[in-house]
């Protein structure tokens, strides 16, 4: 059976102006003959044995996509891929990326703007291998991974081509209604390269090496590691391992005095981890921002007692790291969920006052004051009131007799002092009269001009 090739063009000058659209894809260096296809004036052969083929071309930017010209003299456009199966064609702003199926043996020609003593390079069947995890594990725990790219069983020397890609880490969950997981989904852990940075051991030599921690639920999962480039893909599941909970337990023994320490007690769980293997460390944070590292020794006891100053009320929080091997001998490191407890600030006693003795029957007297005064003042408020709606009522009557009834206003004021001086000058006038009568008999004449002057009539 025929092998599977992959082909790309890649330029031998820097790639200055090309870093984005090159990071996208597997840029080669030159590795010898024996998987190269000579590259002539723009012209390289195709042998019979090859079933696919992919050819990676770079341009000049914004330069339109090359033509490739078949052994019979035919033609491939970029437009072609929409009704050609056999053909897929990637057309980037600064390079082609063609895959053809079946492709025809003999020489081939490519016409465009390629960037000038560029090559093609042959690659076998690119492999992915990774080692396999543990299968206990527990959440906090940090895990070293160990990932290799092969070509044809051979790791790829080719620096480029290592730095370029990155290894995946996803755990997908098995959803088992057994496991807290159920229905997780997807966790994306992490991505690293063969650079020699961060947990990478060695840059470029072919190994990715690198470390997480398990910061998602506990549950059944499914390791995937892939890595992905426009030209390949390689992924490899493994086996569902089982990721447990913490073994390890805290309680808290609060300080009964002031002068007592807070006692955080930690209990480990010894069907996961062996006990006289376990060194804990980290550090104290105490409510006055002051913080303390502490280390605690290996013992076969499954408790650990961590001493806590009692700095009086506030919030504590304690972060914890172990080491230790689990009961299939795996040495270990986790970082536990940061622990944290909090001192009720305590509530003042307010003293009592006291109040001052009274005397009763100075009490009664104030009191008697006090109700004579609420009396004086409810009567004056009725007085008032009762004046108020007479004065109401009044001018509401003189308002009704003036504007309403048109009537006028005859005020008559009877005063008793002018009642007696009036009774008096009516009897003074009464005897008068009773002189002129007398007058008059003596002088008839003369009383009756009198009369006739004082008649009304």
């Amino acid at each position: 059976m025929r092998k599977q090739l992959l082909a790309g063009l890649v330029c031998l000058i820097p790639f200055t102006g090309f870093a984005n659209e090159q990071d996208k894809i597997t840029p080669l260096e030159r590795d010898g003959v024996q998987n190269e296809i000579p590259l002539l004036e723009n012209r390289f052969r195709i042998d019979h044995k090859i079933d696919k083929v992919t050819l990676l071309f770079f341009r000049k930017r914004g330069a339109p996509a090359v033509v490739l010209v078949r052994p019979d003299g035919t033609k491939y456009y970029a437009t072609d891929s929409v009704k050609n199966n056999d053909l897929d064609w990637h057309d980037e702003l600064s390079y082609d990326l063609i895959t053809i199926s079946n492709p025809m043996p003999g020489p081939w020609q490519v016409v465009g703007s390629i960037l000038p003593d560029s090559r093609i390079m042959v690659l076998g069947e690119i492999e992915l291998n990774v080692d396999p995890l543990p299968p206990m594990l527990f959440r906090g725990e940090t895990i070293k991974l160990t990932g290799r790219v092969l070509n044809d069983g051979e790791p790829i020397k080719v620096g480029q081509f290592r730095d370029v890609i990155s290894l995946h880490v996803d755990f997908v969950s098995t959803n088992n209604s057994d496991f807290a997981n159920f229905g997780a989904g997807t966790q994306s852990v992490t991505d690293f390269k063969d650079d020699g940075r961060g947990f990478d051991e060695r840059p470029l030599d072919g190994v990715f090496t690198g470390e997480f921690k398990l910061v998602f639920p506990a549950g059944e999962w499914q390791p995937e590691l892939y890595i992905e480039t426009p030209i390949l893909k390689r992924t490899v599941v493994q086996k569902p391992i089982v990721v447990h909970e913490p073994p390890f337990d805290y309680e808290i023994a609060l300080a009964e005095q002031d002068e007592d320490d807070h006692i955080l007690t930690i209990s480990l769980n010894p069907e996961i981890v062996k006990p006289e293997t376990v060194l804990i460390q980290g550090k104290i944070y105490y409510p006055n921002n002051e913080e303390q590292m502490f280390s605690l020794d290996a013992d076969k006891s499954q408790t650990r007692e961590l001493a806590i100053k009692n700095y009086d009320w506030g919030r504590y929080s304690v972060e914890l790291s172990v080491f230790g091997s689990n009961i299939n001998d795996r040495e270990f490191m986790a970082t536990l969920p940061t622990y944290k407890f909090e001192i009720e600030r305590p509530i003042e006693a307010v003293p009592e006052i006291v109040r001052p003795e009274i005397d009763l029957e100075a009490q009664a007297e104030q009191q008697r004051i006090i109700e004579e005064e609420q009396n004086a003042s409810t009567m004056l408020m009725v007085i008032l009131i009762v004046v108020g709606n007479l004065t109401v009522l009044l001018l509401g009557w003189l308002a009704i007799r003036i504007f309403v009834q048109k009537k006028p206003l005859n005020f008559k004021i009877s005063l008793p002092f002018l009642k007696k001086k009036n009774q008096t000058e009516n009897d003074e006038q009464a005897t008068n009269e009773n002189e002129v009568g007398k007058n008059g008999s003596k002088n008839d004449k003369s009383g009756e001009i009198l009369n006739l002057s004082m008649s009304d009539d």
